[in-house]
């Protein structure tokens, strides 16, 4: 597989991973409430903390699926035509 396919393959098992971590760990109460601000939004929603464990998490399923298709286990090829 090209590299041009690789990436699109990362960013998208990124973005999976992403907005699957992302409702974790949040505490919804607030300590100051800001006018025409959503009551429900979290005060610190730890986004770095988040973005490294997305990027490491990925980088594993990646290395993973990776291999598989590399020792030929997985063909995308063959799964999508």
């Amino acid at each position: 597989m090209s590299i041009t396919g690789l990436a699109i393959i990362y960013i998208i098992i990124w973005w999976i991973v992403f907005f699957a971590i992302l409702p974790i760990d949040v505490e919804r109460k607030k300590l100051i409430k800001v006018d025409g601000e959503d009551p429900g939004s979290p005060e610190n929603p730890k986004m770095i903390k988040k973005f490294i464990y997305c990027t490491g998490i990925t980088t594993i399923l990646f290395i993973i699926i990776f291999l598989l298709m590399k020792f030929e286990y997985l063909n995308l090829r063959n799964i999508l035509i």
